[in-house]
C-alpha cells in the first residue's frame, strides 16, 4: 500500500477538522443541555439578538475546547454556591480550590471573549 505524504495527511486532517466546526474542535464532552444553557444566558445578557447566538455559541464552544466539563461544572457549582447567604456557603467564597476553579473559567471566558466578540 503506498504512503501518502505528510502534507497530504496534514491537509486532509485539516479539512476534516474544519468539516468538524470550531477551529479543529472534533469533539467537546459538555452535554448538549450545558451548551444550550450557556447560550441562553449569553444571549440573554447580549441583546437575544442572532449576532448574539453566533457569538455566544463561539464563546461556550472555545471555552468547552480550553476546560474540561468537569472542571467547568465544578466552577459553576462554585459560582452558584457564592450566591447563597450565610455560614455554608462562605467556604466556596474563601477555600483556594473554589478560587482557583473560577480563576480557570473567567481566563477561558476571557480567551473567549476575545476570539468571539
Amino acid at each position: 500500500m503506498r504512503r501518502l505524504a505528510p502534507f497530504v495527511v496534514a491537509v486532509l486532517t485539516a479539512a476534516s477538522a474544519a468539516a468538524q466546526g470550531f477551529q479543529g474542535r472534533l469533539y467537546t464532552d459538555y452535554p448538549t443541555e450545558a451548551l444550550a444553557d450557556y447560550v441562553f444566558a449569553c444571549m440573554a445578557a447580549n441583546g437575544n439578538t442572532r449576532e448574539a447566538l453566533e457569538r455566544c455559541s463561539c464563546s461556550i464552544d472555545h471555552i468547552s475546547v480550553i476546560l474540561p466539563y468537569e472542571r467547568y461544572i465544578a466552577a459553576e457549582t462554585v459560582l452558584r454556591m457564592r450566591q447563597l447567604a450565610g455560614e455554608r456557603s462562605s467556604v466556596f467564597r474563601t477555600a483556594a480550590e473554589a478560587k482557583d476553579a473560577v480563576a480557570e473559567l473567567r481566563r477561558a471566558q476571557a480567551e473567549a471573549d476575545v476570539v468571539c466578540f
